[in-house]
């Protein structure tokens, strides 16, 4: 049973997020500041964090860098009435995997909490379809509307990826890492290209991707 952290000072928000949560069977802690956030993630593991960035003293931000510098790799959404895309931006360089905005529907927290834990867990599945495309990892293969589209090497790697992280904002830095490899020179508009090729072959209308989008400032999200 995943156990979840709630970072939240509003009572009623908290509540509502409890239980919420407990129905779908997670484990669920409740704190209401940041320097209880840091020390219930330092006192218990948890599986993953959901953490409002504007709390009483220490805020959100802070709490995520904290937990990050201290090693805790689990997965943080965060909750933000800011709605400003370097607000945003922020929360995922310093090391959120997700955001959500206030206010928020339930039903799109839930499937975010699912997916952030399905990635943490290294779940990759054997095959993977969206739309009128079908990649099967285990042969490296893909097929768009039943034929067979031949995909480079970086494309795959790419393309897997993002499947693996669906959902999530990735920055041109973390496909680097990703498909590249670490301490591997490549320039960022390396990336933006293979992008541009991968959309030729994915998207029905490569200039407006309906599942390869832009997030501007950020990077990349696979809507698939």
């Amino acid at each position: 049973m995943p156990r979840i952290l709630i970072v939240e000072d509003e009572p009623v928000i908290a509540g509502l997020l409890r239980d919420d949560l407990l129905l779908e069977g997670y484990g669920v802690d409740v704190v209401g500041d940041g320097e209880a956030a840091t020390a219930a993630a330092a006192a218990s593991p948890f599986d993953l964090v959901i953490l409002d960035v504007m709390l009483p003293g220490k805020d959100g931000f802070d709490v995520c860098r904290e937990l990050r510098r201290a090693g805790r790799r689990m997965p943080i959404i965060m909750l933000t009435a800011k709605t400003q895309e370097s607000d945003k931006v922020l929360g995922l360089e310093i090391g959120a995997d997700d955001y959500v905005t206030k206010p928020f529907s339930p039903r799109e927290l839930r499937a975010r909490v699912k997916a952030a834990l399905r990635r943490a867990s290294g779940e990759t599945p054997d095959s993977y379809r969206f739309g009128q495309v079908e990649l099967d990892i285990g042969r490296r293969e893909l097929k768009c509307g039943g034929a067979p589209v031949e995909l480079t090497t970086i494309e795959f790697k790419l393309l897997s990826a993002f499947i693996r992280h669906r959902g999530r904002v990735l920055s041109r830095e973390q496909l680097l890492d990703e498909v590249w490899g670490h301490g591997v020179y490549v320039v960022d508009r390396a990336v933006d290209t293979h992008i541009v090729n991968l959309r030729r072959k994915i998207e029905p209308d490569p200039a407006s991707p309906r599942y390869l989008v832009s997030v501007r400032g950020a990077g990349y999200r696979f809507d698939g």
